[in-house]
């Protein structure tokens, strides 16, 4: 049989087992060392999981932060939906991270260390539906590290295509 191949739905979300994923944080990677990752559930709006559903979302700028023993994601803009009218949301306002107990105290002790900050990596649609924030630990890279990591993955790059050929 063969593999089943991800396909594209509307608003430009693709379909990989299940979960669908709608943005990513691709500079993350980059600036950042994940050391720990964790998905989360995120407390929304009607009009803003539409507009999610749309595609209309950014965490490029978005960061995590504890307030009062939770986790609360700042800076995402998620943009309004054009049906909602009266019933609109705000599109950069803070929305609560949904989590156990367990897991906020475990992740959020390691967070608290110095150099160590809380990032979304990205957003997605679980296979029931609900909207998914997937946030990591990172550690911030200086500019000779993401140097560094560049030459290694070009390097690695290099020595496959000499063993492809």
């Amino acid at each position: 049989m063969g593999k089943k191949k991800s396909k594209k739905k509307k608003g430009g979300v693709k379909t990989s087992g299940g979960a669908k994923t709608v943005c990513q944080n691709r500079k993350a990677r980059h600036q950042y060392e994940i050391l720990d990752d964790l998905i989360c559930g995120i407390s929304l709006f009607g009009s803003e999981v539409k507009s999610i559903r749309n595609g209309k979302i950014s965490i490029s700028e978005a960061y995590v932060r504890l307030k009062n023993n939770e986790l609360w994601l700042v800076g995402c803009d998620i943009a309004e939906y054009p049906q909602a009218t009266v019933m609109n949301h705000e599109p950069r306002r803070e929305r609560k991270l949904l989590l156990k107990k367990r897991e906020l105290q475990k992740f959020a002790m390691s967070a608290d260390q110095a150099g160590l900050t809380l990032i979304p990596l990205s957003v997605f649609f679980s296979a029931r539906g609900f909207v998914k924030v997937k946030i990591a630990i990172g550690k911030g890279r200086k500019l000779h590290d993401k140097r560094e990591k560049l030459k290694k993955q070009s390097a690695r790059r290099d020595i496959r295509s000499a063993m492809m050929h």
